[in-house]
């Protein structure tokens, strides 16, 4: 295999694809990157047996062929290379020449027949969705997957097509994050399915600011791709059963009071300030009349602040995770959010003050304890 191609869009191919080969495989194939030719451009691969990620560079191509060569080794490779043209050369026995300018490495590579297929998608729906608006909903919603092994259902996040509304929701036992928009094209009526965390982490770096830009989901009966430009993101869908977030979710509430996000964004940044890994405590927060007075009492001491808002709820106290209580805060994405309460042990919400409801936030409150 011999071809030549421009360093920078030879770099950021590899990059996007090193982010789905293995780091230690017993497979060392699977710690590479498959680089093949394809018609007059160059095909990168990267496959761990979880999700694949492949993606196209325009190349001038002398010669076609195929190669796995370490993705850690490539990536660092062409990093520190001048700008320029790339060459690349492979013979029979794998060896390859990097070159560029006068900078070359010669390595062995591996042979391609032992990197394994990538799954094909057995088509049953399709839909097609802004880029930047995918990139959106999947960073309002992923903060709230679950990082814990024992329920793997809820390691994903949900996606669920009905007519032309596309919801995603993520749980982790103690906060669900929702968002729903409306999209035009596509085949996924009534479908739903849970795409792994892993998988979205990779997505929202790939997709671009701008909505002229598109993205395509397939779904398969074990797998989903997205097509984003030139790179395609293959992942397994998760199997089990996902919460009934309908049933979860109270539609009425005792208690509403607006705040404006950065203030109280900055009142639970300082109160929280002396919670660590070692000394943990819940912010208790009090909602009187036109203000919420935070306090936080740890072995370090204790903290105090008060944040102004609209609304009471008659001297209610309930005790939150700061850092669940920041990240949907983070991810509202709007100025100003009302907090919904009925009881000091009821799940509260999050929304837009505005009367939107693309984006719904709950959180389970924290037993307090006498002297939290």
């Amino acid at each position: 295999m011999i071809f030549k191609c421009d360093k920078a869009a030879l770099q950021t191919a590899c990059q996007i694809c090193a982010r789905a080969s293995a780091s230690k495989s017993p497979i060392t194939a699977l710690e590479g990157l498959l680089l093949e030719v394809k018609g007059r451009k160059v095909q990168i691969t990267g496959y761990d047996l979880r999700k694949g990620i492949f993606t196209q560079v325009d190349a001038d191509i002398e010669e076609p062929g195929k190669t796995v060569v370490n993705a850690r080794l490539l990536c660092e490779m062409i990093r520190r290379m001048p700008d320029g043209i790339i060459s690349f050369m492979t013979d029979s026995n794998d060896n390859i020449n990097i070159k560029c300018g006068r900078t070359q490495f010669n390595i062995k590579g591996i042979d391609a027949s032992d990197y394994p297929e990538m799954p094909e998608i057995d088509e049953i729906g399709s839909a097609v969705i802004p880029q930047n608006l995918l990139r959106s909903m999947i960073e309002q919603t992923i903060f709230a997957v679950s990082d814990n092994d024992a329920r793997p259902i809820y390691t994903g996040t949900l996606f669920e097509m009905d007519g032309e509304n596309l919801t995603l929701v993520s749980v982790d036992g103690y906060r669900l994050a929702k968002r729903t928009e409306q999209i035009s094209g596509g085949k996924m009526d009534s479908c739903s399915f849970v795409v792994p965390g892993y998988a979205l982490s990779d997505i929202v770096k790939i997709c671009e600011d701008d909505e002229k830009k598109t993205a395509a989901i397939s779904v398969g009966a074990k797998h989903i791709s997205f097509n984003i430009g030139e790179t395609v993101v293959i992942t397994r869908r998760l199997e089990g059963e996902f919460l009934n977030y309908r049933k979860s979710l109270p539609e009425k509430f005792m208690h509403i009071v607006e705040v404006e996000k950065t203030s109280m964004m900055s009142t639970i940044d300082r109160v929280s300030l002396i919670i660590s890994e070692k000394n943990t405590n819940p912010v208790r927060m009090t909602f009187e009349d036109g203000r919420i007075e935070c306090l936080c009492v740890t072995p370090i001491g204790k903290a105090e602040d008060v944040c102004f808002c609209d609304g009471t709820a008659d001297g209610m106290t309930i005790g939150f995770n700061d850092r669940y209580f920041m990240e949907a805060l983070k991810a509202s994405g709007k100025d100003k959010l009302q907090i919904c309460l009925n009881t000091p042990s009821s799940p509260a919400i999050i929304r837009a003050a505005d009367g939107t409801e693309n984006f719904t936030y709950m959180i389970l409150p924290v037993r307090l304890k006498a002297g939290d």
